[in-house]
């Protein structure tokens, strides 16, 4: 698919309802600036405030989510016929064609001179059009500026096998993946190629060479994709998010073949992951994949942003770390998925952790308060003990 920034930018469209009416309650616009896309107001207005999502509404006036909440911006309601004058002239022919035959369209938004990048959603809903954009931090963070734990450090050193992330829409799955990746591109000299739909980190080469590939526009489709990532000679190899078996098995194939393979997938923390996975393939089938975890699975990192009580910092990840040792390892062979929690607790010292483990670190750390570990906490009580001082001993692995 081709991405909105190849198309150019449209000079004829009108004014937001926004620049034209008195100003709606809510957050300040930002101003439009000569030359560009009136749609970048609205985008611009995301960065002004710092926001991490555009909502944009036929019926609403424009939103964004701010610190984790929806909240509204200075417009006018916008309707349906000025949202296709904003939209429309930012899109290419494929992406009106996507939109109107498949009713959405995916595809990344540049702001001025690379300012800022957007993973952008359009789509329709009761017939009228409607988009979410994710805003995308035109600098690949550090470790340390994103607060992630050390051990994430150690996963950049594998020679090879599949490395997943794991967590919900809007929980820095991509940021924390980007961060891994740079930092691999800093200390080793490699060859990283990724496989994206859209691009949204923009890597520049340091000691390694990063080759980006976009689905629908750099190659035909997926299949195709991942058909010809093996051949061309990559260390590390980015896969984006596991959506089906053919995805998995190719990770897989490329992680027997002696590459690092990165990739996301929908889970809710680490250990659910299995079940995660085991569900894109028929039951008759369960057993192989076991197999291929166990021999190729290296780590899932599962990841939750909570907000920060730190004054700058709107949030900060809580991480769930699972390290395929041999103790997980024979459990994922039995299927014992169930030991998993507790091996993740014994399993401390080798940079293992749960959520609690990490919600306790966050609150000692004083990145979070109390309140704000309990409420993300899967299991409070224990945290309150743990915050007290009481640790609970791991159990269940015989």
């Amino acid at each position: 698919m081709a991405t909105a920034e190849k198309a150019p930018p449209t000079a004829t469209v009108t004014a937001p309802a926004a620049a034209a009416a008195p100003a709606a309650p809510g957050l300040k616009l930002a101003q439009p600036l000569p030359g560009e896309p009136q749609i970048n107001v609205l985008f611009r207005t995301v960065m002004l405030h710092e926001g991490s999502d555009l909502h944009l509404k036929a019926g609403l006036p424009g939103m964004m989510r701010l610190r984790g909440v929806i909240q509204r911006m200075a417009t006018q309601p916008l309707s349906q016929e000025h949202l296709e004058k904003l939209l429309y002239p930012i899109l290419t022919d494929k992406q009106k064609h996507d939109l109107e035959e498949k009713g959405g369209a995916d595809f990344a938004w540049v702001v001025g001179n690379d300012e800022c990048r957007y993973r952008v959603n359009l789509f329709k809903q009761r017939t009228r059009l409607a988009l979410v954009a994710r805003r995308v931090n035109a600098k690949i963070p550090s470790f340390a500026k994103l607060g992630l734990p050390p051990t994430i450090e150690k996963l950049c050193h594998y020679d090879q096998g599949l490395v997943l992330l794991a967590g919900v829409t809007g929980s820095g799955k991509s940021t924390t993946i980007a961060s891994m990746l740079d930092y691999m591109n800093e200390h080793e000299a490699m060859h990283i190629l990724t496989i994206e739909d859209p691009i949204e980190f923009v890597f520049v080469d340091k000691l390694s060479i990063v080759n980006q590939r976009e689905v629908y526009l750099d190659v035909a489709d997926w299949h195709t994709a991942l058909k010809h990532a093996v051949r061309e000679d990559p260390d590390v190899i980015l896969v984006g998010e596991m959506r089906d078996c053919e995805t998995f098995e190719a990770a897989v194939h490329a992680a027997e073949t002696g590459h690092v393979v990165l990739g996301t997938i929908h889970a809710s923390n680490a250990y659910t992951t299995v079940d995660r996975i085991l569900g894109l393939f028929p039951p008759s089938q369960h057993g192989s994949v076991r197999q291929s975890l166990a021999f190729n699975l290296r780590a899932v990192v599962a990841q939750k942003l909570v907000p920060s009580c730190r004054p700058g910092v709107q949030r900060v990840p809580t991480n769930e770390i699972m390290i395929v040792n041999p103790i997980i390892r024979d459990l994922l062979l039995k299927g014992e998925d169930k030991k998993l929690p507790d091996a993740i607790r014994a399993c401390t010292l080798e940079g293992m952790q749960d959520f609690n483990m990490s919600l306790e670190s966050l609150v000692n750390k004083g990145d979070i308060d109390k309140a704000t570990a309990l409420e993300f906490s899967t299991n409070p009580e224990q945290l309150k003990m743990a915050l007290k001082g009481i640790k609970v001993a791991a159990s269940g692995l015989v």
